[in-house]
């Protein structure tokens, strides 16, 4: 047992040969006059007017741009799938459904990524119409209402259908004819999306950053393109539930598989930490009796207390009283000196007369 640092993702590329790409016609360029001078790294030689494609050329590059469409799909990527020429129309849909990715296969609007902010309006309107037509809403309207918002929302459906779940601007674009769908990739690469495209003979290379050089016509080899691409999606996605969340290093067995040791031990712990949480909380409560034991025992003796200073205080009450009493008479008697203070002072006057 080891321990290793996580390595990157990697697909595994059994399922596409060589062979399935001469049967399927990857091979197959187009006419000699129509060609394009910069795609001549890739091309074997010409046959009958028409140019050959290497496909020991081919097959690595095809395998670079699924290991990194893997790598987007593990990381949680959204990858949009574009075909919007006939011929791989059905292919794009069934393959981008399979493994749960957005699509555009009917025509590509001006500014379906660079201004994602109005086509998220018509996106919002379409749903709006989806839930009106499943709640029953068109069949309360009159014939022409109904006919006129069916439309609406068949075009809608057309246009937006694939990406009205995408939720915002995809992380990478898989483009089947790079020269067909130019609107498509300048929006990409304007936004600094990866664009990873399918170019035959007639079409230039330049904006593409996973070059697949190939047939984009036979729908044989279109749909060889989009199986590899939408299996690394499907692939890229259970490897998110196996991957250990938050660690550098990922420690492996003697058969190279994860070893799951360290997670049980970090399990133990947690139930070792919720005793010990269970035991201070019990503590606590015993703390908790014991100062209420306390309080109702101090509570007790503070009653019979207040009970024996009642009789005290009713005692000295009519001691207040008789000392209420006395003061009383004190004043009466002072009241009485005054008028014989008068008579002296009146005496001594009559006398100073006299004399």
């Amino acid at each position: 047992m080891g321990c290793m640092e996580a390595q990157p993702w990697r697909y595994n590329m059994t399922d596409v040969s060589m062979r399935q790409m001469l049967e399927a016609g990857v091979h197959f360029g187009h006419q000699t006059r129509f060609w394009n001078p910069k795609m001549a790294p890739y091309i074997f030689g010409d046959r009958s007017k028409i140019h050959i494609i290497n496909l020991e050329k081919s097959l690595p590059l095809f395998k670079d741009a699924v290991n990194f469409i893997g790598s987007m799909a593990s990381n949680r990527g959204k990858i949009l799938f574009v075909g919007t020429k006939r011929s791989a129309q059905e292919v794009i849909k069934e393959e981008a459904t399979r493994c749960g990715m957005p699509y555009v296969n009917h025509r590509w609007l001006g500014g379906m990524l660079t201004n994602w902010k109005t086509v998220k309006q018509s996106i919002k309107r379409l749903k709006e119409l989806e839930a009106m037509s499943d709640d029953g809403t068109f069949e309360r309207l009159t014939k022409k209402e109904t006919l006129t918002l069916t439309r609406e929302l068949e075009k809608l459906e057309r246009s937006l259908g694939g990406i009205k779940d995408m939720g915002g601007v995809p992380d990478a674009v898989f483009v089947i004819d790079v020269g067909h769908e130019k609107i498509a990739v300048a929006e990409a690469k304007k936004l600094g999306i990866p664009v990873i495209g399918v170019v035959d003979t007639n079409n230039s290379p330049d904006n593409i950053d996973y070059i697949v050089p190939g047939n984009d016509d036979a729908i044989r080899a279109i749909r060889l393109y989009a199986q590899g691409i939408s299996d690394a999606v499907i692939t890229g996605r259970e490897t998110i539930s196996v991957g250990t969340a938050g660690d550098d290093f990922v420690e492996l067995s003697e058969d190279g598989g994860v070893a799951t040791k360290p997670a049980a031990k970090k399990k133990t712990a947690k139930k070792t930490t919720v005793k010990k949480a269970t035991v201070k909380k019990k503590t606590t409560v015993k703390k908790v009796a014991a100062k209420s034991d306390d309080k109702s025992t101090d509570t007790t003796e503070a009653k019979s207390e207040a009970k024996e200073a009642k009789p005290e205080a009713k005692e000295a009450k009519p001691e207040a009283k008789e000392a209420k009493s006395e003061a009383k008479e004190a004043k009466s008697e002072a009241k009485e000196a005054k008028p014989e203070a008068k008579d002296v002072k009146e005496e001594k006057a009559d006398k100073g007369d006299e004399s």
